[in-house]
Order: C-alpha cells, then sequence, then structure tokens
C-alpha cells in the first residue's frame, strides 16, 4: 500500500502546486464529473498547459477520466516518461480507473503470475519434489511410483517429461531471439549480470504464454512486441514495481496481443480477421485519404505485403528507434480495444510522411525506402495519424 500511497501524495502535491492559480470554480467543476463521462473541452489555466501538468493532474484524481488520459497520452508522454508505467497499465485495462483499487489489484495479478509460473514452467522433477514435500506434510508417508508416463525417456505424448523437452526447444528459440533483440542496448545485450536478468524475466515471460496458448505457441517477433513493455516496467522509478516488472509485464503482454493475435496465426492468414485482410484494409486507408499516392503505388504494383508486413505483425518496433517506438505506442495504447485501427492510422501516416519521396521514386527505390523507413518527425507523423479519415 505504501508504494501506491506514495505515488499518489506525489502526484496530488505536484497537482495542487500546480493549481493555485485555478478558481474554486473551475475546481467544483472538475469534482462534478461524473465517472466515465466524456469532458466537451479542455480546461487550461496557468500551469496546466504543458502535458506533464496534464498528466499528474489526470493520475492524481481518485477515479481516472479515461478519455482525459487518452487525450494527453496520444500525443506521446515525451513530457512525462517516468509516469509512462502508470499510464501504460491504465490504457491497457490491467489497472482500473479507481485508484483506490490499483493496490489490492496489483497484488492479486503478481500472484497470479506467480501460481502460473509454478504450474507451466516447473520441470516434472521440481513437481514431484513438491508433491513429495506436501505428503510429508500430511504425513503420507508412501513410496513415489514413477510411472512410464512419468519416466524421462517416455516419448509418449501424454508423457510430462516429453512435453517438458518440447517446451526446452521453444525455449531455445526464444533464447536465440532474445539473444538478437536490440543488441545494441545494454538493457538487453547479454554481456552484464542485470541483462542477463532482463532476459530471463522475457523467457519466463513468452515461454508460459506460448504454454498457455497451445494453438497460438511462440511465434518470432513477438519477442520485440514484449522488449518495449518490459523496459518501460523494469525502469519503473517505483523499486517495488521493478522488482514486479515480470509479473506485470506478462499481465500487459497479454492484454496487448488479444488486440492482434490474429495476425501471429498462419491459419487465419487468408481470413477475415488474418494480416492479408488487415493489409488490404491499410491499401483502402491510404486509397481514401490520398487516392494519388496509391495509384502511383498501385501502377508501380508496390504492395503492402512488400512492406507492411512487419510494420503490422511487429507493431513498429522495427521501423524507428527504440525510444521512439515507446512514444509511438502512447498512441496506440490509448484505444487499446482497437490497437489495429490506430496501428493502421500510423502506418498509412507514415507513406503520407514521404509521400513526395514516393511519388518520384521507381520501385526499387521506394521498396527500399519503405523497409527502410527514414527518420521523420514524431510529432507531424502522429498528428498526421491522429487526422486520418478512418473508414
Amino acid at each position: 500500500m505504501q508504494s501506491v500511497m506514495s505515488l499518489r501524495i506525489m502526484l496530488k502535491k505536484l497537482s495542487d502546486q500546480k493549481a493555485n492559480h485555478a478558481s474554486d470554480q473551475l475546481e467544483q467543476e472538475l469534482e462534478t464529473y461524473p465517472f466515465g463521462a466524456i469532458r466537451s473541452e479542455r480546461y487550461f489555466v496557468d500551469g496546466f498547459e504543458d502535458q506533464r501538468s496534464d498528466l499528474e493532474f489526470e493520475l492524481s484524481q481518485k477515479v481516472i477520466c479515461i478519455e482525459a488520459l487518452q487525450q494527453v497520452a496520444c500525443e506521446g508522454l515525451r513530457h512525462g516518461e517516468e509516469m509512462r508505467p502508470l499510464v501504460w497499465k491504465i490504457l491497457l485495462g490491467y489497472l482500473s480507473v479507481n485508484s483506490n483499487l490499483w493496490e489490492d489489484e496489483l497484488t492479486q495479478h503478481r500472484l497470479k503470475y506467480t501460481q502460473l509460473k509454478e504450474e507451466f514452467l516447473a520441470s516434472p522433477s521440481e513437481c514431484r519434489n513438491k508433491e513429495e514435500k506436501e505428503n510429508q506434510a500430511d504425513g503420507l508417508l508412501r513410496g513415489y511410483e514413477v510411472t512410464y508416463k512419468d519416466h524421462p525417456l517416455s516419448l509418449r505424448n501424454g508423457s510430462t517429461w516429453n512435453q517438458y523437452f518440447k517446451d526446452a526447444e521453444i525455449a531455445e528459440q526464444i533464447d536465440r531471439d532474445l539473444e538478437r533483440t536490440h543488441p545494441d542496448i545494454e538493457f538487453f545485450s547479454v554481456n552484464s549480470p542485470i541483462s542477463q536478468k532482463n532476459q530471463e524475466a522475457m523467457r519466463n515471460i513468452l515461454l508460459l504464454f506460448a504454454k498457455m496458448n497451445p494453438a497460438i505457441g511462440y511465434v518470432q517477433g513477438m519477442n520485440e512486441v514484449l522488449a518495449p513493455l518490459y523496459y518501460v516496467f523494469r525502469t519503473d522509478t517505483n523499486e517495488d514495481n521493478t522488482l514486479h516488472a515480470e509479473a506485470d509485464s506478462f499481465g500487459c503482454f497479454v492484454l496487448l496481443l488479444s488486440g492482434f493475435v490474429d495476425n501471429f496465426c498462419p491459419q487465419l492468414d487468408n481470413s477475415s480477421v488474418g494480416i492479408h485482410a488487415t493489409l488490404s484494409r491499410l491499401s483502402q486507408l491510404l486509397k481514401a485519404n490520398d487516392k494519388e499516392l496509391w495509384e502511383h503505388l498501385e501502377n508501380l504494383k508496390i504492395n503492402p505485403q512488400f512492406y507492411a508486413f512487419r510494420w503490422i505483425t511487429l507493431l513498429l518496433t522495427q521501423e524507428f528507434e527504440f525510444h521512439s517506438i515507446m512514444v509511438i505506442w502512447d498512441f496506440l495504447l490509448t484505444s487499446p480495444l482497437d490497437i489495429q485501427d490506430r496501428l493502421l492510422r500510423v502506418c498509412c501516416a507514415m507513406l503520407l510522411c514521404v509521400k513526395h519521396e514516393l511519388l518520384r521514386g521507381d520501385f526499387a527505390a521506394n521498396l527500399k525506402l519503405l523497409q527502410h523507413y527514414p527518420q521523420v518527425d514524431l510529432s507531424h507523423l502522429l498528428d498526421v495519424a491522429y487526422d486520418i479519415n478512418f473508414l
């Protein structure tokens, strides 16, 4: 409770300091907004004009106005990065809008994660040792019979050891992918004990997700999607939150993937919810917003699958510098139930932001440009994405 209370006290103090010049009438109006109501206008008074002040104010409320928080976050949290972990947890639905419930919610989420790890990630020998200890504690002094199903050399489908070795193969693939995850960033590299712990935590998250979702399993690229989440929560300025970054990252990773997990299912590629349908939506979105550019790319036969497949499946994590990715995700997460739509807005905006280069280029030049997207002004990119006329 102390960590959450200290955060609320800090935010409330900052908010009060910023609001010294606000009128009593304005304060009354802000307090009387019912839960869930959309504020019809933004209130700006002395001290509330910058994004940081807006964030401090919104997060200091007992009941967060989610629409107001979304409006601030969609600009990108470049002036309140230390508040990003909390903002993301709220936007993803990991924490409710009622700040009085946060402590209990975090405790429940983290306890559940510990239980899931014990259930899904423990080796058969660890499970057997635990069962033997429980039997001894209950006074059951009987020998443990090792059946063929429990034998390490058993290859039967129902064998616990056979499944364990299959999981080990998945873990090896995850390890290989994690070694290639932002190797230029010390946080993720394998050259220090801290980074090794980070990789171990991410490995646990990805393996647990694969075990709990056998129809999907682990798909290469999930490591790239997890990286920004884990980085944000592991670098939280709150020490207690940092210690539980693995559990919080898993919970938010599951919530995040629920919005576009169909893109990771090859069986759904040609369905109405698969990646090909999503790429087609991007093409139609570009056509609706800039027919000239759409026709040019069509004439050159530059189809979205040539460049946007990676954009969409990896949530743009390979197209921008790492810290820029988090700013873009601030925008994406402001509509977690429609993250696919937000993502398509950004993808369309990326095309519009390099329109002049694309209109001048041929097939080879344009494909190279889109597969190695240039640095652009993020504020302008998000402004364009926000103003996209959606279908």
